[in-house]
């Protein structure tokens, strides 16, 4: 995975916070994105899918609940960490239900939110990395034939050539030549290298549909 920058964006329609945190981060080393309210971010170009979302959880015409809900539906991984001066149990509970960082109250404690910013930060990187490994199994996938994927199957099941050739009706010596084409074209070099890539290819399809 290419080395990138993680992006901070700051959604907070009080300019004097919005521009008091940004100097923060920046004074930290970060890149910030700072933007008015949440329709504005929701509008900006393209985002870096490395970094987090800091934002005020009571804002005119959508809420920060409402954006998190929202980017839930776009199915965006940006981490959230939520600010507010007028935060309470239930908005904090309904916040983490649904997979916010941290709920921060103003007047902001820097280190708490720089300690929140770098955690987002981690998990970020984390669900990329995630997201490249399953779609790097999802490109191998896709270059063995449907025969050769029900092969992998079975050798995954710890069936013999015999065994498969007899499922497949075909001979042992065209199973094998099989099992050496998934070899080649899936990058392995062993059969426990292929049963991991396996295990692994199962793993991603509970994240995505895997061809």
């Amino acid at each position: 995975m290419s080395k990138i920058t993680p992006t901070i964006y700051l959604v907070d329609d009080d300019p004097a916070i919005r521009d008091s945190l940004a100097l923060l981060l920046e004074s930290h080393g970060s890149q910030v994105e700072t933007y008015t309210n949440a329709l504005a971010f929701l509008q900006a170009p393209t985002k870096n899918d490395i970094g987090c979302l800091i934002l005020d959880i009571r804002m005119p015409h959508l809420s920060g609940l409402a954006l998190q809900e929202k980017l839930k539906q776009l199915d965006s991984q940006l981490p959230l960490i939520f600010i507010t001066g007028h935060g309470d149990v239930e908005q904090c509970a309904r916040a983490f239900r649904r997979g916010a960082i941290d709920f921060i109250s103003k007047p902001i404690d820097k280190r708490q939110l720089m300690d929140s910013v770098r955690r987002a930060i981690r998990q970020s990187i984390q669900q990329q990395e995630k997201k490249a490994a399953t779609q790097e199994v999802a490109n191998r996938l896709a270059r063995i034939s449907e025969r050769e994927r029900a092969v992998l199957d079975m050798v995954a099941e710890g069936l013999s050539s015999k065994e498969i050739g007899k499922l497949l009706d075909v001979s042992p010596r065209t199973v094998e030549t099989h099992r050496s084409s998934l070899f080649s074209k899936l990058g392995v070099s062993t059969l426990a290298e292929l049963i991991r890539f396996y295990l692994c290819a199962l793993e991603a399809s509970r994240a995505q549909t895997i061809p």
